[in-house]
């Protein structure tokens, strides 16, 4: 099952079901329905749609995909309390990092080879952005990258219900100064993007065979392509919901941001345009903005 969520023309947040190319409007907002499958202890999917069978009425009628894509109506698919994020999962960013950042001592790469993953705090719901709404720039960064990442929804418990793409936008110049620097590299407005749409964990019988593509879009032509396979990972996504949730409960629709295993070297600019895809998650895409440093001042 797929599920999207949409704003009303009221200005309402709710769920929709995604068939095809058409959206079946629900009651309410994703993060509710992972709550009431918990407390149900049935899987999303089971939920969803012995809702929509008991609740079927005939007066929800269904709005095209691109409609909703077109009036700007489509929000993450989830808009989790907390976002996590699990840091130099792949090889490539490990090196990368160590090398690009000067660190001689090799602390990236010392995390891929540790028992112990990086997990960091990324986003809350109010950070997070949806299909076709900007990712944020920082006005005090030199060089912003996107992090194309598989992101997992957890339910009660820590279940794993879901999956969905991520962005990772990360203020790479930040973290160059000092590692210490890396909330400010990391959290800021529009800093992560979800999306398009959370596919239910019994769709996604092994996560590790997906294939990640990125494209970063600029003055009509493309700029950067790479493709990454989640099999590259080093770590089990449960062994990183099992860190996460040592000493740390997490709240029904967390989502936990799994790595990045596509590096480059071209710095996103206004008006850029990132595209991630999956072929079984869909395509998350994201104009970029720079975010004035008048904005919360």
């Amino acid at each position: 099952m797929r599920l999207v969520q949409l704003l009303t023309e009221s200005g309402e947040l709710k769920a929709g079901v995604l068939h095809g190319d058409q959206v079946e409007p629900l009651d309410v907002p994703v993060v509710n329905l992972i709550r009431m499958a918990g407390k149900a202890r049935v899987p999303l999917a089971v939920l969803v749609e012995a809702g929509r069978l008991a609740s079927r009425t005939g007066d929800a009628a269904p709005i095209p995909y691109a409609a909703l894509e077109r009036e700007g109506r489509l929000a993450a698919p989830v808009l989790p309390e907390e976002v996590w994020g699990a840091g130099v999962t792949y090889r490539p960013s490990a090196d990368f990092r160590d090398a690009d950042m000067g660190t001689a001592s090799g602390i990236y790469g010392a995390v891929y080879r540790a028992e112990r993953p990086e997990l960091f705090f990324k986003a809350t719901a109010a950070r997070c952005v949806g299909p076709g709404q900007p990712i944020g720039l920082r006005y005090d960064a030199t060089f912003t990258a996107p992090e194309p990442e598989l992101a997992v929804v957890l339910g009660e418990g820590g279940q794993i219900v879901g999956y969905t793409l991520g962005n990772d936008v990360s203020a790479w110049s930040i973290e160059r100064e000092n590692p210490l620097y890396l909330p400010q590299s990391k959290i800021y407005s529009g800093c992560c993007a979800l999306g398009p749409a959370l596919v239910t964990a019994e769709e996604i019988r092994d996560p590790r065979a997906l294939q990640l593509h990125c494209r970063i879009l600029r003055d009509g032509g493309c700029c950067f392509e790479a493709c990454a396979g989640v099999s590259q990972m080093k770590r089990e996504i449960p062994e990183l919901v099992a860190w996460l949730l040592r000493c740390n409960p997490a709240p029904a629709g967390t989502v936990l941001l799994t790595g990045t295993g596509i590096i480059t070297t071209l710095p996103l600019a206004e008006g850029d345009v990132v595209e991630i895809s999956c072929e079984a998650l869909g395509t998350l895409r994201n104009p970029c903005r720079i975010i004035d440093a008048a904005v919360h001042a």
